[in-house]
């Protein structure tokens, strides 16, 4: 059995996860009504699907710049800074396997549910 395939599973859970509750979330009706700032866009006159592509993008380079951060495994900015962290997969009972969950920034673009690698965040 290889031994990535765990790794792999649980990786694209994460990041479908991801997708389906901080990027793709904001297209679900009614979520831009949870923002004062895009409510005045909309009665405005401002497009509804653009503000919705564009709080998804800003979504999508928030996660991926977080994922950045956590697959950097230290405060690389930060040289008063000590110590680091690792995301890493843990067993069915909650104790850490010890594989670590690296470059996960790096397959964000892939794990797009909708199959088109992001492609319809920047139209």
């Amino acid at each position: 059995m290889d031994d990535t395939q765990p790794a792999q599973r649980i990786r694209s859970v994460l990041l479908r996860g991801l997708w389906r509750d901080a990027i793709d979330g904001w297209g679900a009706p009614g979520a831009l009504d949870r923002l004062p700032a895009a409510r005045r866009l909309l009665a405005a006159g401002a497009d509804g699907d653009d503000l919705v592509r564009l709080v998804r993008a800003v979504a999508y380079e928030a996660v991926f710049a977080t994922l950045d951060v956590l697959d950097e495994g230290g405060p690389v900015h930060d040289p008063d800074a000590v110590g680091g962290w690792v995301v890493m997969e843990r067993a069915e009972d909650g104790s850490p396997t010890g594989q670590a969950l690296a470059g996960l920034h790096e397959d964000l673009l892939t794990t797009d549910p909708g199959g088109r690698d992001g492609a319809g965040l920047w139209l």
